[in-house]
């Protein structure tokens, strides 16, 4: 599945680049066309941070990222890097008592907040006093407007950026009234770079639901939620791409969906779950492929204690759920799993090398295509009776099967 972003620079005095502001786009066409700006928003953080790839968007400088009121509440701009990060708040909000403490909570937590297409009102002051930048659109004002702006605002440390600057005049005037930051098509516009990402299903929303079901328990328990996450391709590559993100320093690699999940804890998982609810759903072309994922995974999970792997049980379900995910994406399997904090051992078996998790994986190629000769081999390796595999593997599908009719 394509998905896309639009990018505009943003220039300091000396014109070098401060950051960027992240767009909304769902084509190569340069426009913006989306009714819901929760969608919009969080189809650009996905795609931004899970598809695309930070680097490659803004090679580690600012991304200003527009957020509504609702994801400001919901502390979504906490999922993300608060080092990469603006806050752009936008115009349209209200400044209430819930949300000034959402964004008291960001900037203490370090985050840099925008004020965007800032006109001021005496309800705005709260906000002022959080602000590090303000935003001022200079298609939509004079001259007059833009140093009155300043003025309005006082003496505080806060940094005017000049957006839609359309004229060298414009970029002039802003110098010369004390404009810090510059944006608009006298620089750059907007740019459309497009990404592979893996397709998300019905079926996923209705599993995303009783995540946050579970969530909402007071006593809720991680194994539970791990049971709607690891049964699906999808959530599982966005869940690790998610925690394999620049938004956390990991260190280690993850064995299972467990793991990543206690990695994030109940507050970010719930974060990462109102992203994904909030995405545009409805693809059912990997249905096929999917059923198969899953029949490779619990067949290399039952057979792990056989080969005498019991201990690697999460990881062989892992490398089987992950086995088909270039079809899915449509991308290199290499360039993908390079994205992924999973053993090196998953991915080599992935990649066809030899190690110990790679046998079972090879067993499981040779028993689907019929490659007896093969097959024979593996299991003697693994020292299974190959007249207990048919059984393990009929198991496997049924149990796959069932999963996808939840």
């Amino acid at each position: 599945m394509d998905v896309f972003v639009a990018r505009q620079p943003i220039f300091t005095k000396s014109q070098k680049i401060f950051g960027y502001e992240l767009l909304f786009r769902n084509s190569l066409d340069n426009a913006y066309n989306c009714k819901d700006g929760d969608q919009a928003t969080s189809d650009v953080i996905c795609n931004s941070f899970f598809a695309i790839g930070m680097d490659n968007l803004t090679g580690g400088k600012r991304a200003f990222i527009n957020f509504t009121e609702n994801l400001l509440i919901k502390e979504i701009p906490m999922l993300l890097p608060k080092e990469l990060v603006v806050v752009e708040i936008l115009e349209n909000v209200e400044p209430t008592i819930e949300l000034i403490e959402a964004c008291k909570k960001l900037k203490e937590a370090g985050y840099l907040l925008a004020l965007d297409d800032f006109v001021f009102q005496p309800k705005f002051v709260p906000l002022l006093n959080l602000a590090d930048i303000i935003k001022i659109d200079f298609l939509s004002t004079t001259g007059h407007d833009r140093k009155r702006v300043i003025q309005d605002v006082g003496d505080r440390s806060i940094k005017f950026l000049a957006e839609k600057v359309e004229t060298r005049a414009d970029f002039e005037q802003a110098l010369k009234l004390g404009y810090a930051y510059f944006q608009g098509y006298f620089f750059s516009k907007p740019i459309v770079l497009k990404g592979k990402d893996i397709p998300t299903n019905k079926v996923n929303q209705l599993r995303v639901i009783r995540v946050l079901r579970e969530l909402e328990k007071e006593n809720f328990k991680f194994g539970a939620i791990e049971q709607f996450i690891m049964y699906d391709v999808t959530l599982s590559y966005q869940l690790l791409r998610f925690i394999n993100s620049v938004a956390f320093s990991l260190a280690n690699e993850i064995s299972s969906v467990k793991h990543a999940l206690v990695l994030l804890g109940k507050n970010e998982i719930f974060k990462w779950v109102s992203l994904i609810v909030m995405r545009t759903v409805g693809d059912n072309k990997t249905d096929g492929i999917l059923v198969t994922s899953l029949t490779r995974a619990k067949f290399c999970e039952l057979i792990a204690e056989k080969a005498g792997l019991k201990e690697r049980e999460p990881e062989l379900f892992m490398m089987g759920m992950f086995s088909l995910i270039d079809v899915f994406i449509r991308r290199p399997l290499k360039a993908i799993l390079a994205e992924l904090p999973i053993s090196e051992d998953v991915k080599g078996a992935l990649l066809g090398e030899t190690n110990k998790l790679s046998q079972v994986y090879r067993l499981t190629l040779s028993y689907e295509r019929a490659e007896w000769t093969d097959f024979t081999m593996y299991a003697a390796n693994l020292g299974i009776k190959e007249e207990d595999i048919p059984d393990y593997y009929k198991k496997a599908v049924a149990w796959a099967d069932e999963i996808c009719r939840l």
